[in-house]
């Protein structure tokens, strides 16, 4: 199959322009090494008009978006395509009211698939950073009168951020993931997930990081008002201020999945010819999610 490549909105509308365009890609996308029924396991299998496939040892039928990010999608797997274009090739992406208005959908039903996407953004964790990383806390959220530095009593989400750098200086990499305080056990968490014990990890000096320097490499030196973390810090504020313009406000529930979607278009900035490509399949490879797991009760 030709793949779709870039990020001209024209080219992708010519690309895909009915919902039978959209499924076709996912079923090369889903059974383009092989198929294995769900039911049974076996790899034999028909080809029916509308892509789905049928076993051939127990009959059970499957259509291309069953099992996948895009199960039960009933506002159009088109209107789907154009979503995920849209949050995995914009910059700074978009707000769920703009998504409802623009694509004719209610503001919840884009919300929730919004959510879908970033669940599918999330790091696999198979590839932790190795080189040089600068690791820093920050927190999102207004201030609060009396609340200052590392306050634990506090109404603002607390992050932890890790940027891999290159030998240039420069932003390769970046991971952030709500912490709930400021200890060695919550900041241990980013480490265990995307940081390898070969990297050289630089801290200020926050003595939440002195228990972890018995397993990685960690050298702590003075912050300076962010002057020895100035690529770190530049992230952080694009960061804060991104979530501030576009979402205005993002729940404690929510915010591993805003944070799994800047993160994910930053560590593909260089790799935007095939960045839809790779989220497609990165949808389709994931279970299912229903409702009940997107929002907070």
């Amino acid at each position: 199959m030709d793949l779709f490549k870039g990020q001209n909105l024209i080219e992708f509308a010519a690309r895909f322009k009915t919902d039978e365009d959209c499924i076709k890609y996912l079923a090369y996308f889903k059974w383009s090494e092989g198929f294995k029924c769900v039911k049974c396991g076996h790899t034999g299998s028909q080809i029916r008009v509308n892509t789905s496939r049928t076993c051939n040892k127990c009959s059970h039928t499957e259509s291309a978006t069953a099992n996948t990010l895009f199960h039960k999608v009933k506002f159009g797997v088109r209107k789907a395509f154009f979503i995920c274009f849209e949050m995995a090739t914009s910059t700074k992406s978009l707000s769920a009211s703009y998504i409802a208005v623009r694509f004719g959908v209610t503001e919840k039903t884009a919300r929730l698939f919004m959510h879908k996407i970033r669940e599918a953004m999330k790091s696999s964790e198979n590839h932790p950073m190795d080189g040089i990383v600068h690791v820093d806390e920050f927190v999102v959220g207004g201030k609060e009168k009396g609340k200052v530095g590392r306050s634990y009593n506090v109404k603002k989400k607390k992050v932890v951020c890790a940027v891999e750098l290159t030998d240039e200086g420069k932003v390769k990499r970046m991971y952030s993931m709500k912490i709930d305080n400021y200890s060695a056990k919550e900041l241990e968490k980013i480490f265990k997930k995307h940081i390898s014990e070969e990297a050289t990890v630089i801290t200020d000096k926050w003595k939440g990081y002195r228990p972890l320097m018995k397993q990685y490499d960690i050298t702590q030196i003075e912050s300076e008002h962010g002057m020895n973390f100035k690529a770190l810090h530049t992230m952080i504020h694009q960061v804060k201020s991104w979530i501030r313009t576009t979402y205005s406000w993002v729940s404690e529930f929510n915010i591993d999945r805003y944070l799994n979607e800047f993160c994910y278009r930053i560590n593909r900035s260089r790799m935007k010819e095939n960045i839809f490509n790779n989220l497609i399949r990165r949808m389709v490879t994931a279970e299912k999610i229903y409702q009940e797991k997107l929002i907070c009760t």
